[in-house]
Parts: structure tokens; C-alpha cells; sequence
């Protein structure tokens, strides 16, 4: 359906059962995130909340708690998206069959955004940020945040809608150094359009007018999230995912989304920073008190009946999990058609998306060759971490397979079929002092840390260990010892306390070991960490300890290493040090007096009985 408005989209899934609402008083502190993200465990319906403690307006959360849902919101437009990000890659289809492919340029009719002239803003009244729900997810947070917005900027040499960018950037409205209804911090990472605006505007020593929406249509919200290429306009995707024209205004010289629930409105000065956060991000841990963009806020307008869009991340999965699952229906093959020779890649949502990426590319370089070892893959490898928000990736594994089999969403198969055919004394490329994702603290600073690549390709070299070695049960030092999946173990020892103690008890570990290379030939990867059970109870305690836990230069060793012309390898097995560091942030836990006041929402008599 082409929705004008959140309210057409929840009144439609509430139709189809697919929407609760939730009279009780709620409140905003902490409350409302706790039912969120009980609901979300149980792929529960969207949610509305009617009455929130201390204002007027409502909420709703979970939308896009599921696929389902997410195709059910979309279900008219879905495939015509579909179709038309797939003739970008082969425009030459149109072409050839201009009957089938004729909805979609039908569809393509609602890219472009319609301009209310000389109209005010929709929006019905002007209001203070005091008046916003004041939302705190989690019990560290900083304050209240904003976490669905649609974070819009124009570019300074080329203003206007088209050349525009529509980001989704954390807001946060209140707490720390903050000026209450007249300042808000804005957090944005590495590799986002909106940096390239703020550099164009400070250079010339202007502020940075900035517009940020929430609510409107639901295809405006995933239009800020969506990777798109360079050049691309979120506002024209909005419009066809929406089937709808994103609708817009000028007021005071901002943009206006005349659809939006709320717009907030407000400049960025060059070098005008303040400390923003602790919140508890989408890696599972706080992101940190560290100074961000200062907005001084212009005007807040509200449309009548506003509704306030919300979600809560934490340690995945969670509702954005559910929003990377619509992206990838979306785009399907967009991102290899970008990159030659890859077929699949996979940015792993269990351990953070950013930390952890799985390819597959081709291997075509050397056909004549009768050995099979990597090329072409290592090619591909340095363009993944050249392009977008995949550069972001720290441990990048990537192979390639002739049958055309493998696929990266099969992550326990895909890893078996790495470890299989890794040579560990050849396969393993460093790359030091660069940059990683601004929310992981496993590096040496912020955004600082390093990446490592494992390319693999070739025949079987190995068979993976289903049981734990004898030479791996009596290890001194070794408190426990579980297998986490075929070739691969967690042991846990000590807390971690420094690096250098780090290294010395990797070398105990190297000296007891080196003895037993042969015996350990089946176990090519060990993960240290703190808790071998909890690590090894599942595929996603594994991937999420042992990847957001460690920066690969620093944490990774290798029984029977070497350096050789530079570079680094091991001939027994592999060991990530995936142990709690003192510099990392804490992870995100929920308070038990909150979850133990939130079931009079669950028993009988409350909002959600009998719902989930």
C-alpha cells in the first residue's frame, strides 16, 4: 500500500493482526525498551504505545520486527524494487523485454520528490524537545535518544533535494552537557554521506543545516538506512519503496518532509562538539562518552496525533537485525554486481555486522596452474575493504568455490569450508593502524584498530576434529576446554590484565604446544576467552565473543609462528584472544527490577497477554 503516514501503516497492520496497543501507562525510562526487546525475543506484533509518562504523544516500536511483517508492509511495491535495482545491474533487460519490465518503470514515476510550493509544513504545531517522548533504552545511557530518525542534509556546493542525503544517524535529546530543548548531540561513523556535507560546510566556515525526521511513511525509514550508491538519492528510493512521492517544503531554509510525525530542525557549527553517549549499541556493549557534533536546535514541529517511531538495539539479533533482512531481499545482487568477481558477501549481524565478514568471489587468474591457491580472492578482498561501509569489516574471510554451492549465509558450513583448506602459514594478510567501526572498542582508540584477511581456496588440506585433543586437555594454566564446532575449540585461563602479560602467556601456551603440531592438525582455530561454555553453548555466543572482542594485530597468535619476509603465519593452530580487555566497553544487560515491573504488561489483564 502507499501509506501518507505512520498512522495509515499501523491502523493497517492493527487490521491484520499484526499490531498491539498498549493503554497502560508506560514509562519512558527504560519501560518501554524492556517490553520492546521482550516482544522482538518472541517475534512479537509492531506495538503502540497510547499513554507514555510525561508527554503527550505516542509511539510505536517493532515494525519491522520481523520479514514477514516488513514484506507485508511493502507487499505492492516489494518486487518492482526489486526489478529495478536488477536492471541497474543489466539496463539491457528493459530492453529486450519491455512488457514485463514495464511496472517497473511505472514504479520509477514515483522516484521523484514532489516540492509543496509556498505551502507551510503539514506539521501542526511547533513544540519543544521536552514534549518528545524521553525514551532511555538502556541503564547506562547517556540520556534519551532518538533511534529511528531520518537525519537529512544538503550538500553546500549543490543544494538541493537530488543531491541531498538521507542518513540514520543516533540523536541524543537529552542528558550529558546538553542544553535541554536547545541543544542535541549528533552521532555519525565513518564512511557517511553527512561527514562529506559537514567537511564541504566547515571549509567554507558556514554551519551545516541539518533536518531530522520521524515517522512519515515507513519506506522513509528505510530509505536512510539503505546503502546506496554514491549519487543516489534515499528521497527517490523513498518514493518508489513507498510508492509514493516523498512530499517536502522549505521552512527557514531547512527541508521539511511535510509527512514526517516530527521534524527537528538546527545547525552544526564548525568544530561545535560536546560529549555524546554512554548508549547501548548494536555490537551488545555501550558505545562510549565521546564528543560528537553539536546541534543547536532551530524549531520542532509535530503534526497533529504525532506518533514517535522508536527501536532499541543491543546485542544482536534485534529489530535492526530484521531491517538488514529487508535490505538484502531489496538489493539481493547489488553489491557483488559492484565488485568484480565477487558473487556473495555477508557482513555477520551475530557478531556486530561490522566486525565480521564472510565472501565468496571467483578464482579465474590462473587456470594453467595445476595447484589451486589464492589470487583472484585476494584481489577482491582489497576491493570489499575499499568500498562503502564494507571497509569497515575486521576480519574479512573470503573464498571461492568451482561448484557454485557456498553460500556465506550458511555461516557454520562457510567456516568449516574455510578451515578445511586454510593454510595458516600462508592464507593470513594483516593490515595494521587503520581504521575500523567507530562503535567497536577492541582497537587501540576510536575508529582506530586494525583488520585481518583470511583467504582460502584449493583442495581439502585437512580434516576438521570433532572431539578435543588429548594435548589440549591437561594444558597448564587451562581451566576448561569446550569444542565450539568441528575444528574449532574455546579455552578459557585467566582474566586478561595487560599485553605484555598477554604475550607471556600466549608463549606458555606456544611452548607446551609445539611439541603437538601434528596432533592438533584438525583444530586450526582456538578462541580464548572468558568463558569456554558460554562461548561454545552457541553459533552466536562463538561469533559474538570471538569477533567483537579482539583487534586482530594485537590478538591473534599462533603456535609455532614466524615472520618471514614481513609476513606473519603459524604452523599450528590459530588463537584469538577473545578475553574482556580493560578498555573495552561494557555490554549491554537489562535491569531485573524493570523486567520484573514490566510482566503486569504480560499477565492477565495486561496489554500483551495471550499476545505473544
Amino acid at each position: 500500500m502507499a501509506y501518507k503516514s505512520m498512522e495509515e501503516c499501523l491502523a493497517d497492520l492493527e487490521e491484520n493482526g499484526q499490531l498491539v496497543r498498549i493503554k497502560e501507562e508506560v514509562d519512558p525510562y527504560l519501560e518501554m525498551a524492556a517490553i520492546h526487546l521482550r516482544v522482538y525475543k518472541e517475534q512479537g506484533p509492531a506495538l503502540l504505545f497510547e499513554n507514555i509518562k510525561g508527554s503527550r504523544f505516542r509511539a510505536a516500536s517493532n515494525i519491522f520486527g520481523t520479514l514477514a511483517r516488513s514484506r507485508f508492509i511493502f507487499r505492492d511495491t516489494l518486487a518492482q524494487v526489486q526489478q529495478l535495482i536488477s536492471l541497474k545491474g543489466d539496463p539491457v533487460k528493459a530492453i529486450k523485454s519491455p512488457f514485463r519490465n514495464a511496472g517497473a518503470a511505472f514504479a520509477a514515476l514515483k522516484a521523484l520528490p514532489l516540492r509543496n510550493p509556498g505551502s507551510k509544513p503539514a506539521l501542526y504545531q511547533q513544540i519543544k524537545i521536552e514534549d518528545i517522548p524521553q525514551i532511555q533504552h538502556w541503564p547506562m545511557d547517556g540520556g534519551a535518544f532518538v533511534t529511528l530518525p531520518q537525519v537529512y542534509t544538503e550538500d553546500i556546493d549543490q543544494p538541493g533535494i537530488m543531491k541531498a542525503n538521507l542518513g540514520m544517524y543516533r540523536i541524543q535529546l537529552s542528558g550529558n552537557d546538553y542544553e535541554l530543548n536547545t541543544e542535541i548531540g549528533l552521532h555519525y561513523q565513518l564512511h557517511r554521506g553527512i561527514g562529506v556535507h559537514q567537511t564541504k560546510a566547515n571549509r567554507k566556515g558556514q554551519p551545516l543545516k541539518v533536518s531530522i525526521f520521524v515517522g512519515g511513511p515507513p519506506s522513509h525509514a528505510v530509505s536512510a538506512v539503505m546503502p546506496l550508491p554514491e549519487g543516489m538519492s534515499e528521497m527517490t528510493f523513498a518514493g518508489v519503496l513507498g510508492g509514493r512521492r516523498f512530499r517536502y517544503a522549505y521552512e527557514d531554509g531547512y527541508c521539511i518532509s511535510t509527512d514526517a510525525d516530527f521534524v527537528i530542525t538546527g545547525e552544526v557549527f564548525p568544530g561545535d562538539n560536546k560529549p555524546e553517549g554512554p548508549f547501548g549499541d548494536h555490537l551488545g556493549y555501550y558505545s562510549l562518552r565521546h564528543p560528537f557534533p553539536l546541534m543547536k536546535v532551530h524549531k520542532v514541529y509535530a503534526r497533529k496525533n504525532a506518533i514517535w517511531s522508536f527501536t532499541v538495539v543491543g546485542r544482536p539479533p534485534q529489530e535492526d537485525t530484521s531491517f538488514g533482512q529487508l535490505i538484502h531481499e531489496i538489493t539481493g545482487d547489488a553489491i557483488p554486481q559492484e565488485i568484480p568477481g565477487l558473487k556473495e558477501v555477508h557482513a555477520v549481524d551475530a557478531a556486530g555486522v561490522h566486525p565480521l565478514l564472510l565472501a565468496v568471489g571467483n578464482e579465474r587468474y590462473t587456470p594453467y596452474m595445476p595447484a589451486k591457491q589464492p589470487a583472484e580472492i585476494l584481489t577482491i578482498a582489497s576491493h570489499i575493504l575499499g568500498t562503502g561501509q564494507l571497509s569497515l569489516a575486521k576480519f574479512l574471510f573470503i573464498t571461492a568455490d568451482d561448484t557454485n554451492q557456498l553460500t556465506t549465509h550458511n555461516i557454520q558450513h562457510y567456516l568449516e569450508f574455510i578451515l578445511q583448506r586454510i593454510h595458516l602459514d600462508r592464507d593470513i594478510h594483516f593490515h595494521t593502524n587503520t581504521t575500523i567501526d567507530t562503535l567497536d572498542y577492541s582497537g587501540t582508540g576510536l575508529n582506530a584498530g586494525s583488520k585481518v584477511i583470511f583467504a582460502a581456496y584449493g583442495e581439502v588440506t585437512r580434516k576438521l576434529a570433532t572431539e578435543i585433543p588429548s594435548a589440549l586437555q591437561h594444558l597448564q594454566g587451562v581451566q576448561d576446554v569446550k569444542l565450539i564446532m568441528p575444528g574449532v575449540v574455546a579455552f578459557t585461563t585467566n582474566t586478561y590484565t595487560t599485553a605484555d602479560a598477554a604475550a607471556e602467556e600466549a608463549e606458555q601456551l606456544n611452548h607446551q604446544l609445539t611439541d603437538h603440531l601434528e596432533a592438533l592438525r584438525e583444530i586450526p582455530l582456538m578462541i580464548w576467552c572468558d568463558d569456554a561454555a558460554f562461548a561454545a553453548a552457541t553459533l552466536n555466543n562463538f561469533l559474538w565473543v570471538a569477533f567483537t572482542r579482539s583487534n586482530p594485530s594485537h590478538d591473534i597468535y599462533g603456535i609455532a609462528s614466524f615472520t618471514r619476509y614481513k609476513h606473519w603465519g603459524c604452523n599450528g593452530p590459530l588463537i584469538i584472544d577473545a578475553r574482556i580487555k580493560p578498555h573495552h566497553a561494557p555490554a549491554v544487560v537489562t535491569d531485573p527490577g524493570i523486567e520484573k515491573k514490566i510482566d503486569r504488561f504480560f499477565e492477565k489483564g495486561g496489554s500483551l497477554y495471550q499476545k505473544l
